[in-house]
C-alpha cells in the first residue's frame, strides 16, 4: 500500500515492505512476514530488527509461542526525516567548508578563475547571501548615494543588513563621497560594533556599482537603466590584489 512512500521517507526497500507488510496487516509472526512481503526469512528478520532500532516496530514477546512484531505509531516516520534533514544540513556545512579548499585545488591546476554571472534581484540576492558564508571580514565599496537611488537595491540591502547583523559578520565599507549629516535615531550599536565605515571625500563620480571583498572571492554588482548585473569572481591572486588595493585607500580615508 505504501511500500513506495515508505522508500521515499529514507527506508531501504525491504525495509519499506517489512514496515508496509505490518501495517496492512497488524500484529503478525516473522515468518509470516516474510511470506507476505515476498522476502526469505534471514532478510526479513534483519529488516525487522532494523526497523525495531528506529522505533518504527515494536517485538511482542510470548511466554508460549513464537514472538510477534507490530507496527508503531506511524508519527514516528518523521524522526526519519528529522535525522535526514539535520544529516543533509551537516553535509552542506561540511561542503561549504571544504569548498573553498575544493576551489583554491581547482583553480591552482586548472589555472584560471571561476567566474558566475547573476542577472536580475535573484542574483543581486544570490551574491549577497553568499557574503553571508565568509570566513573572513568583508570589504566593500560602494557609492552609497548612488546606489539608495535604486529602490530594489535598497530594499535588499536592508534585509541583508538585517541578516549581517544577525551572524555578527564583521564588515569594512568605503563609501564614495562625503560624510552624510546624522539625523537622530539611525544610530544601532550592534550594528556599529561589527561595521568600520570610512569616506573618500573627494571621489564623487555617481556610478552606480559596489564590489566587495571577502574569503577569496571579489563579487561586483552593477546597476544601470534598471538593469541588475551581479558577478563572482574566486581566484587567490585577484583576491590578494583587490584586498590591497582597498587597505591603501582605507588608510587615506576620512572617518
Amino acid at each position: 500500500m505504501f511500500n513506495d512512500q515508505l522508500q521515499k521517507f529514507g527506508l531501504t526497500k525491504t525495509q519499506s515492505a517489512v514496515l508496509d507488510c505490518l501495517f496492512e496487516h497488524g500484529e503478525t509472526k516473522a515468518s509470516d512476514v516474510a511470506k507476505l512481503a515476498n522476502h526469505p526469512r534471514g532478510v526479513a528478520y534483519k529488516a525487522l530488527e532494523e526497523l525495531l532500532a528506529l522505533n518504527l516496530v515494536e517485538k511482542i514477546e510470548k511466554e508460549k509461542g513464537v514472538a510477534t512484531w507490530r507496527a508503531t505509531h506511524p508519527r514516528n516516520l518523521e524522526k526519519i526525516l528529522e535525522n535526514k534533514e539535520a544529516e543533509l544540513a551537516q553535509n552542506k556545512k561540511t561542503f561549504e567548508d571544504t569548498l573553498p579548499s575544493l576551489i583554491s585545488s581547482y583553480n591552482i591546476t586548472q589555472s584560471k578563475p571561476g567566474v558566475k554571472f547573476y542577472e536580475g534581484e535573484e542574483g543581486m540576492q544570490k551574491i549577497l547571501d553568499d557574503t553571508l558564508t565568509s570566513q573572513t571580514e568583508i570589504l566593500l565599496f560602494i557609492n552609497t548615494n548612488a546606489m539608495q537611488e535604486e529602490e530594489k537595491f535598497k530594499a535588499i540591502n536592508d534585509e541583508y543588513k538585517r541578516k549581517r547583523k544577525y551572524k555578527g559578520l564583521k564588515k569594512r565599507i568605503l563609501r564614495a563621497g562625503k560624510k552624510p549629516e546624522m539625523t537622530f535615531g539611525t544610530s544601532d550599536d550592534k550594528y556599529d560594533a561589527i561595521t568600520g565605515i570610512r569616506y573618500l571625500n573627494d571621489l564623487l563620480d555617481p556610478f552606480k556599482s559596489n564590489i566587495q571583498i571577502y574569503d577569496g572571492k571579489i563579487s561586483y554588482q552593477i546597476f544601470d537603466k534598471g538593469n541588475t548585473v551581479s558577478i563572482l569572481v574566486e581566484d587567490k591572486n585577484i583576491y590578494e590584489m583587490n584586498k590591497a588595493w582597498f587597505e591603501a585607500l582605507w588608510k587615506i580615508a576620512t572617518n
